[in-house]
């Protein structure tokens, strides 16, 4: 569920402090970002960077599954801007997107524990039985990837459990109670050696490209228009790519 967080109250001092430093009153705000849990890390650092670079502004950060963050923002959550993990999804919204801009693609791998108790060394041993196996859902990205997948690789999986973002898919690895699962390889990565990443061909038909958009009904407009500049600008680049996203 979508949160709505209270706006700060800045003491008069500050404000005058701010002033002074070369921002006003009206840029003490709060921005809402609606973006893919895959994101959580960059963004919470480029979060970081605009928070800085905009004294008195607060970002405030809704990570999830993109069908989830979709169907709020369609039911009326306030939010200024959409980063999703699909253009299918970024579809979803409608006219609620304004111009959407693909900034990074994210491709597939196999997350096994670092132990890997299971053997797993190919995509084919996902379909043996005695191989537990962790799936996003088919309606969210990282599931609809994974079917994309395995369809091209002429492979049947059935998996113990089907979770609603990549993270919670991850999480199963990260715990033990899976022997393997198909997740991004910014998440592999993001894990920092809690888990193994196991690349596989198949993967190369089955690239997300995430595209990012400013809300039509954006209570933030213009700093919304100006954290999506942050992503698409060399400096957003950089992280994003720091991270094993790859450029559109």
């Amino acid at each position: 569920m979508f949160r709505r967080f209270s706006k700060w109250v800045v003491p008069a001092a500050l404000v005058a402090g701010l002033v002074g430093c070369g921002a006003s009153a009206s840029e003490a705000k709060e921005l809402t970002v609606f973006a893919a849990a895959s994101l959580t890390g960059t963004f919470t650092e480029l979060g970081k960077t605009f928070e800085a670079a905009h004294p008195g502004t607060k970002v405030t950060f809704n990570f999830g599954s993109s069908a989830t963050l979709a169907q709020q923002i369609t039911q009326g959550a306030p939010a200024d801007v959409f980063a999703a993990a699909s253009p299918a999804t970024m579809k979803t919204v409608g006219a609620a997107a304004v111009s959407p801009t693909t900034f990074v693609r994210n491709k597939l791998e196999i997350a096994v524990p670092a132990a890997n108790p299971a053997k797993v060394d190919e995509l084919e041993d996902l379909a043996d039985p005695k191989v537990k196996v962790a799936l996003c859902a088919a309606q969210v990205p990282c599931g609809a990837a994974a079917t994309k997948a395995l369809d091209a690789a002429g492979l049947k999986v059935t998996p113990v459990t089907l979770e609603q973002d990549v993270k919670a898919t991850l999480t199963k690895v990260e715990l033990g109670e899976v022997d393997a699962a198909l997740v991004y390889k910014t998440d592999v990565l993001a894990a920092k050696g809690k888990v193994q990443g196991i690349d596989f061909p198949e993967a190369e038909k089955a690239i997300n490209d995430y595209p990012i958009a400013v809300l039509s009904k954006a209570p933030a407009g213009d700093l919304a228009k100006q954290f999506v500049d942050l992503v698409l600008s060399q400096q957003g680049k950089d992280v994003l790519t720091k991270a094993g996203f790859e450029a559109p």
